[in-house]
């Protein structure tokens, strides 16, 4: 198996922002997951509404989409970039809510990243807002489940 070359080091080792400048600007898009896992009462709460700070679950669909906006503020060597549409959508199962985000931009670079942070800070502001119920929670399984666009082509979890 050759070896994995690192873009975000340069020829002496260092850590180093990678120059996009001379991609194709192209459609890219990308969807991340993740679950938190949670007591069914909990749950239960949420799904009812009847939890002491209010609906978290359009709080923590808020912060996911301002996370994606911030991830380069957040990540030492992510691009800025002009995103132009970020979805979070969340369900209440029995007991977990599993977070979906998808992230679109036109650009010279990907937006995983930014689907991943939406994911984990959506997840996090979750946790925040039941915490008083059940400090047991896990948040479970981030991952990049698909993306499109760019010279690397299209990735499917699993495929």
């Amino acid at each position: 198996m050759a070896e994995p070359t690192f873009s975000h080091l340069n020829d002496k080792g260092n850590a180093h922002m990678v120059d996009v400048g001379g991609k194709a600007v192209t459609r890219r898009r990308a969807v991340a997951r993740c679950s938190v896992v949670m007591a069914p009462e909990t749950s239960t709460a949420i799904r009812s509404g009847s939890l002491p700070k209010g609906d978290v679950l359009a709080v923590a669909r808020i912060a996911g989409i301002q996370g994606a906006k911030r991830t380069s503020d957040l990540i030492p060597l992510c691009h800025p970039l002009m995103i132009s549409s970020v979805s979070v959508e969340l369900t209440v199962g029995e007991a977990t809510v599993d977070i979906e985000a998808v992230v679109e931009t036109t650009g010279q670079t990907g937006v995983e990243m930014e689907a991943l942070t939406a994911c984990s800070v959506a997840a996090l502001t979750l946790y925040d807002m039941c915490k008083s119920a059940d400090k047991n929670m896990v948040i479970t399984e981030v991952a990049l489940w698909e993306k499109s666009g760019g010279r690397s082509g299209d990735y499917k979890r699993g495929k």
